[in-house]
């Protein structure tokens, strides 16, 4: 496994980590014993980065974790939780709220302090109220030892730049905005080192655009990023190649990125996903696919408010 600095933080995280909402039986219903294999996988072989939500199973993904974890040495992981979102529509970033769910993420997660608390999709809120009382209230139990980090987390990049402009975090989580479709994260690196922010990014394939199954039913992408998706994993599955394992190559293979995020409650995903950090993608495909892709490098679709995008 290789191991990177992530930012002021100074964690030496793995660069490919565990995204835990699939715990929450997001995507499928899961067998419990199954996803709690796959972080018992992805441990033993080096990852050390876990990354959860209240959200993720509406507060299953954090009770499985801390099923899986409740065996697990404290000092072999990293973990990350997020507060502020809660539901579909169910959005709070009060001090009130927030310093509460810090606390229940605890209990659930069965942990005395957690590594990294994050803001969770932003967007959908006023980043002042973001600014001005959520971030000052984690600073609050920070000090109190319950939290170690704190960071952001959303979709569009705009608001990562308002928020730095104003005050200081130690990481963001961006998602879907470093892949072969689209690499926008990349504009906002040199901003993000300056701060010596950690970089976390999620969604590598693009919340399965990427993928030989194409996007579900509910992606937010139009019709002509959808197309473009489906054609390139065409032409990677005639070249006898998967797109999602080009996909993941590519986002593991930059340096300035810290960590990328991949969730599955599936083992054996779990190694094939790993197998990645010691590949390096195929120039010649790589090419090939990023010319597919081309006519929509960089568009994506709206999340949360209009003014955050």
């Amino acid at each position: 496994m290789e191991y990177r600095t992530l930012g002021k933080t100074g964690l030496e995280v793995s660069i490919i980590s565990f995204g835990a909402a699939p715990l929450g039986s997001e995507y499928r219903n899961i067998d419990e014993s199954e996803g709690i294999s796959a972080v018992h996988t992805a441990l033993d072989l080096g990852v050390n980065f876990i990354d959860t939500s209240p959200y993720y199973g509406r507060t299953e993904s954090e009770i499985v974790l801390g099923k899986a974890l409740g065996t697990v040495n404290r000092d072999q992981y990293y973990l990350a939780t997020k507060v502020g979102r809660y539901g579909l529509q169910d959005f709070d970033f009060t001090s009130n709220r927030v310093i509460e769910s810090v606390d229940k993420s605890l209990a659930r997660l069965r942990i005395d302090y957690i590594d990294l608390i994050q803001c969770h999709d932003i967007e959908f809120v006023d980043l002042d109220v973001v600014v001005d009382e959520t971030l000052p209230a984690l600073r609050k139990i920070q000090k109190q030892g319950k939290v170690r980090f704190i960071g952001i987390t959303g979709l569009p990049l705009k608001m990562f730049r308002y928020v730095l402009e104003r005050t200081n975090v130690d990481t963001i989580l961006s998602y879907c905005r470093y892949s072969l479709n689209d690499i926008s994260l990349g504009g906002l690196i040199p901003a993000l080192e300056d701060k010596n922010v950690g970089i976390i990014s999620a969604s590598p394939l693009s919340m399965q655009l990427l993928t030989n199954k194409g996007a579900p039913d509910w992606h937010p992408a139009d019709n002509e990023i959808k197309a473009a998706c489906v054609k390139a994993a065409e032409h990677c599955r005639n070249k006898g190649a998967d797109i999602a394992e080009l996909g993941l190559q590519f986002a593991l293979a930059n340096p300035r990125i810290h960590t990328t995020l991949m969730g599955t409650a599936n083992p054996r995903n779990v190694k094939k996903n790993i197998a990645c950090v010691n590949q390096r993608p195929n120039t010649q495909l790589l090419a090939e696919i990023l010319e597919i892709l081309d006519p929509v490098r960089n568009k994506t679709w709206t999340s949360g408010r209009l003014e955050n995008n």
